[in-house]
């Protein structure tokens, strides 16, 4: 059962047992200031074994993509002209109502600065054929999108690569600090699937399975 499927059924429950499924209204908490991870925040836990431990769990892979917007020089694409994408594993639904899906970004990420111009972004997801296609994304500079197949979303217009096996097209919704990453929300426009037959690009231990 899917993200979706899930919250569905939760609903479902809360409503059999008669709990309401409106929330009263809760007052925001303050925006937090966005800073850089000093050293004494830092969890006393090595960095390398960090990764080893976490890339037990395996992921999905995705490329997030933003249509052409002012950039400086050198932002995520070389010359700053273009649209702008990179290689994500740190993707997952968020929300059902309203409808929300989020991903990580490192803060010093070049593309990212891009996306955040452009306002929008479409979430790639990527089928087993296609790890050649994240690798290219995955490196950094250049021209990402030569020789790469695409067309625009039906909403925000963001490249939505082609044979990918799902694209979700996403307004930016909020941004949350999150260490040495942020915590991109996407307000979900409009999504839909590729082959429904083909099987998913999975990032584990370090390599593609």
């Amino acid at each position: 059962m899917g993200h979706a499927g899930m919250a569905a059924t939760a609903v479902r429950y809360l409503r059999s047992v008669g709990a309401s499924t409106v929330a009263e209204p809760v007052e925001a908490l303050p925006r937090p200031e966005l800073r850089a991870v000093g050293d004494d925040e830092r969890a006393p836990v090595d960095q390398t074994e960090f990764r080893r431990v976490l890339g037990n769990f395996a992921t999905g892979v995705t490329v997030v993509t933003a249509p052409a917007a002012d950039a400086a020089p050198g932002e995520g694409g070389g010359s700053g002209t273009g649209p702008a994408g990179f290689a994500c594993q740190s993707f997952s639904s968020l929300s059902l109502d309203p409808p929300l899906v989020c991903f990580m970004v490192g803060r010093t990420s070049s593309t990212w600065p891009r996306i955040a111009r452009a306002g929008v972004f479409c979430v790639n997801v990527l089928g087993a054929h296609q790890g050649e296609l994240c690798r290219g994304f995955a490196v950094r500079g250049g021209d990402k999108f030569a020789g790469v197949v695409y067309d625009a979303t039906p909403v925000t217009g963001s490249p939505r690569l082609a044979d990918a096996t799902a694209w979700i097209d996403c307004t930016i919704h909020a941004v949350h600090t999150g260490g040495d990453h942020l915590i991109v929300v996407g307000r979900v426009e409009a999504l839909g699937t590729g082959d429904d037959e083909a099987d998913p690009l999975l990032f584990h231990r370090g390599r593609f399975i």
